[in-house]
């Protein structure tokens, strides 16, 4: 018999869509009433799954709906999606997703995702311009001098700076430009990809799991739930201390192995394959970083400084940082004198290497599509919030975190989480004498620890750029999953009693 081929990224999201397909036609449809404020009239909208009305933007308003948030988290603009409004669920008609939906859901999904992925696919170009000019390879040969024999800072600066980024502006798309840049230097280090895919992955997910100032987690969701974004902060730093520490020494102890004996990489097979693709394969002679090409390093690195302080202090999104990396390729080109005519054909040739990711995204954006379709998400939202009544509050905090895991499978978002769920989630703790922040800290935690190994979050996207399979991931991620899970749900198990 052949031996098992792991299937790929693709294929996963496609046999997950086919599930959710199969979902619909056995949960029950169902919705909530959901409330957005409408800024240039100063009014509510209140949609029901039979018709709509307009309701006075006063606090009343949210009184009699009951719904516990300030009135001027809508006016200030800080809630401006809609949100669910508690003890509305009603169940519809059916609306069971066939054959015909699978198959357009994910060119809906990528329609959907297209911000996404032109983002990834500009990312793709940018790197392509940067390796015509030879830039990578004399910036990682100088790399492999200066830290040769303390490479292992690198590890800990990477994982540092970019949990940092995931605490404080949520920094998780935004990381799809660091692989293709970071990956040779981790591996010009003799360290193998996993190391490097876990530094930037995992530091954005301990990052945004353990959100201080992230206004796509934190605020948003301490907003919703009718509290200030403050409550809970410190509980939430020693979550991210702890749990970038564990990692960091995880990652250490796997790299160490690595460093010692590369048979040892969880992907040793690929070895080959990866430092060829990544042109690793040609750092054995060291290359001159001549002042042009220190220019072109420096307008590189000035693109994503550019990008973070756009998303932090001037509210760009998608848009703003796609054209940030557009228009730092034409410069790059310019000053590598590469002319017209090829700078075209590198671009589209560079966009093409990360076409399979754009695919992964629209893929995975089309099994949230199905869900929407379907009518099923609130209902799963419904039966969740049904779990918890009559808890203790130790119970209450970890089956939260448990519920807001199992729903990030099928609601990646964070801040489509949060003003889904977070009205009607937030009052339970109420309930049972828990303070609305644990409910918050629940849904970061659960959805942020999941997200890991959610094949319908980033994951596979990430992956599909360095060519690792998923397989290989769970290998060398559960350990460290279940030793985050144990901490975190001592910690929630801790903090209600305190």
């Amino acid at each position: 018999m052949k031996k098992f081929k792991f299937p790929t990224a693709q294929t996963i999201l496609i046999l997950i869509a086919v599930l959710v397909t199969l979902l619909t036609w056995i949960v029950p449809a169902g919705k909530y009433d959901t409330l957005m404020y409408n800024q240039e009239e100063n009014t509510f909208s209140k949609v029901s799954p039979v018709d709509s009305e307009i309701l006075p933007a006063t606090q009343e308003t949210l009184d009699g709906l009951n719904i516990k948030i300030p009135l001027e988290k809508f006016t200030s603009g800080d809630i401006y999606k809609p949100i669910g409004i508690p003890n509305t669920y009603q169940q519809l008609k059916a609306a069971p997703q066939g054959m015909a939906e699978l198959v357009q859901s994910p060119v809906k999904g990528i329609i959907a995702a297209a911000d996404i992925i032109f983002l990834v696919l500009i990312i793709g170009g940018l790197v392509g311009i940067m390796n015509r000019t030879g830039a990578f390879d004399a910036g990682i040969s100088w790399l492999t001098i200066i830290l040769k024999g303390k490479e292992f800072w690198l590890i800990i600066i990477v994982t540092t700076l970019i949990a940092i980024g995931g605490t404080t502006f949520g920094l998780a798309e935004e990381t799809m430009a660091f692989y293709p840049i970071l990956i040779p230097v981790f591996i010009a280090a003799r360290y193998d990809a996993m190391v490097g895919l876990a530094c930037i992955f995992l530091g954005s997910g301990i990052g945004s799991m353990c959100s201080t100032t992230n206004p796509f987690a934190t605020i948003i969701a301490s907003d919703t739930a009718g509290i200030n974004w403050t409550t809970g902060l410190a509980g939430r730093i020693i979550m991210l201390v702890t749990c970038t520490v564990i990692t960091i020494v995880y990652i250490l102890s796997y790299a160490r192995k690595v460093k010692n004996d590369p048979s040892k990489s969880i992907i040793y097979a690929q070895k080959a394959s990866i430092e060829k693709m990544f042109g690793v394969h040609s750092l054995g002679a060291q290359t001159n970083f001549t002042p042009r090409l220190w220019m072109i390093t420096v307008v590189f690195g000035l693109t994503f400084l550019i990008m973070i302080i756009g998303v932090s202090f001037l509210d760009w999104w998608f848009v703003e940082m796609t054209s940030t990396f557009l228009v730092g390729a034409i410069i790059i080109g310019f000053l590598g004198k590469i002319k017209e005519e090829e700078f075209v054909e590198v671009f589209a040739k560079g966009a093409g290497e990360l076409l399979s990711v754009a695919f992964i995204v629209g893929i995975a954006r089309g099994i949230t599509v199905i869900m929407e379709d379907g009518l099923i998400s609130d209902t799963l939202l419904y039966h969740a919030s049904t779990l918890t009544e009559g808890m203790n509050k130790g119970l209450f905090a970890n089956m939260m975190f448990l519920i807001y895991s199992g729903l990030s499978f099928f609601m990646p978002s964070s801040s489509g989480m949060a003003v889904l769920t977070m009205p009607i989630m937030a009052p339970l703790g109420d309930t049972v004498n828990v303070g609305r922040e644990i409910v918050v800290n629940a849904y970061m935690y659960g959805m942020g620890l999941f997200y890991i190994i959610n094949p319908t979050g980033l994951i596979l996207a990430a992956l599909a750029i360095v060519k690792i399979g998923f397989n290989k991931w769970l290998k060398f991620i559960i350990p460290l999953f279940i030793i985050l899970t144990g901490v975190t749900m001592l910690f929630l198990t801790i903090t209600v009693y305190l």
